[in-house]
């Protein structure tokens, strides 16, 4: 009976703590908010343990189902699942949002109980998003999860932060916008809101066409792709270390989710039609974002633009494989193209949030992001040196780490079916090297040229263990993909089979 609790123990629990630590939090006694919020950051990981361990890596069906009326007049169901592809993301979730609340305890001076409900709301939210199988479900999750990321810019944030936070909700909210209308119009062709019902509508190309456009203007703001990828930079810079870790960790997350869930499987010819201009689309990103990176001073903002390349990789991974097909009639390529795809939704979230929790730690210090102000810092904090030069080589794909494995895998698909768009994307691995090491260089090497830089302190015993628990990410999955793919097999090999299967 557990085991068909336990998504909704996922989605609900953190709520429960949210308000729990509403109730207790107080200007006087913080650390009662901080434990709070710790220890159900823990349940939840815990509870992704039995979600492992007795999850069937053989079939593609969902799994943990729950099923009940929630709206029996139009047909909406509380309905969950989950599947290879939502797994790995709702564990992330929950391993994230202890890296936040961890970070935060020592991080974090004032409201910490609003911070850490903030927190722990938005990760049952974004649960749910990757659990909810009913597609109004799914929508109510979708946009629901905006109000705690906005709340956290706008109160946590930096000097322009209300600037930056309205921008961010107005991107994301008008995106979504189109969604629903498309999701009612497959309510009325298929009589049902269930997701897996879509899969099975036939619908013509026009009509195919103008639902692709609907999840894309939505999907695209999400991931972001360009030119939609402006409101990422300046939320990432405003947002406090926890938002950023979020924003870069999981809410990028969703919009490749959306193209896997959504997009492929239920539009596969409008797709297929449109490949070559996801692709292009998905290059500029990659490319064009790599040079922009090159020339940010502010640290967060260079990470903030690494992340819209690495992103560029999960959508040309999804739609790589039609130009794999009709080039090479290579079933195993487009498989491993979308199943380089997952994996490299999985490490860049690793990734790119062990790179933003540094940051966090040398803002609390210096408050400054710029990189002119370091300057040596490796003689100051010898340890955190090491472990964000380890979350710098993952950054950049050195084998051995997460980074490597997903962009290695897609390239590979590519190879065979098109030298010139493998060519272009491959020249992203360079500039990600360039900007990479060129940031840690002029931070962490150097003479000390500040005095404050000086007087910074090693990192404590918390922030190590929040830093050692990414490292180790890192490198487990790097070093043992197939603990991850194993997981993904079966989903991808659906996902595939679903995207190639005519609707017209």
């Amino acid at each position: 009976m557990l085991q068909h609790a336990l998504l909704s123990s996922l989605i609900w629990l953190p709520m429960l703590g949210a308000v729990v630590c509403l109730m207790v939090s107080s200007d006087t006694s913080p650390n009662r908010a901080r434990i709070i919020a710790v220890i159900i950051a823990l349940m939840s990981l815990a509870l992704c343990v039995p979600l492992v361990s007795h999850f069937n890596t053989v079939g593609y069906q969902m799994q943990y189902t729950e099923n009940h009326a929630w709206i029996p007049a139009y047909g909406i169901h509380y309905a969950l699942g989950l599947d290879g592809l939502s797994l790995p993301l709702v564990i992330i979730t929950c391993f994230t949002t202890l890296v936040v609340v961890l970070a935060a305890c020592t991080s974090v001076k004032r409201k910490v109980g609003q911070y850490m409900a903030t927190f722990l709301i938005m990760q049952g939210l974004v649960v749910g998003v990757f659990v909810a199988t009913d597609a109004i479900l799914f929508y109510v999750f979708w946009e629901a999860m905006l109000i705690p990321m906005y709340l956290s810019i706008g109160i946590w944030g930096s000097a322009n932060r209300s600037y930056a936070s309205i921008k961010f909700f107005l991107y994301t909210f008008f995106g979504s916008a189109l969604m629903l209308a498309v999701i009612l119009y497959l309510r009325l062709k298929s009589g049902s809101f269930a997701i897996a019902d879509f899969y099975a509508l036939k619908m013509s190309m026009d009509v195919q066409i103008w639902v692709f456009i609907g999840f894309l203007l939505s999907f695209m703001v999400k991931v972001p792709m360009w030119p939609t990828h402006t409101w990422l930079p300046d939320a990432h810079t405003e947002a406090p270390a926890g938002g950023s870790v979020v924003l870069a960790a999981l809410m990028l997350k969703l919009g490749a989710y959306g193209f896997l869930r959504f997009s492929l499987p239920i539009v596969p010819d409008a797709c297929d039609k449109l490949a070559l201009f996801m692709v292009v689309l998905s290059l500029i990103s990659i490319i064009y974002i790599s040079f922009v990176t090159l020339v940010q001073q502010d640290m967060k903002r260079l990470i903030a633009y690494s992340s819209i390349g690495h992103m560029g990789f999960v959508t040309l991974g999804c739609f790589m494989i039609y130009i794999i097909m009709h080039n090479t009639q290579s079933y195993q390529n487009a498989y491993l193209a979308i199943e380089g795809a997952m994996v490299q939704i999985i490490a860049h979230s690793f990734g790119a949030g062990a790179m933003f929790v540094g940051i966090g730690i040398l803002y609390d210090q210096m408050h400054t992001r710029l990189m002119k102000d370091f300057s040596g810092i490796a003689k100051t904090m010898p340890l955190f040196a090491a472990l964000y030069l380890l979350f710098c080589l993952s950054n950049l794909g050195l084998p051995g780490t997460a980074g490597f494995v997903g962009e290695f895998m897609i390239i590979l698909a590519m190879f065979h079916s098109s030298f010139w768009i493998t060519a272009l994307a491959s020249t992203a691995v360079i500039l990600t090297a360039a900007y990479t090491l060129w940031m840690y260089k002029r931070v962490f090497f150097g003479p000390i040229t500040n005095p404050e830089v000086a007087n910074l302190k090693e990192i404590g015993p918390i922030e190590t263990i929040n830093l050692l628990l990414l490292a180790g990410a890192l490198l487990f999955l790097g070093l043992f993909p197939q603990a991850e793919l194993q997981f993904l097999t079966a989903t991808a090999d659906h996902l595939l089979h679903l995207s190639l299967l005519s609707k017209l």
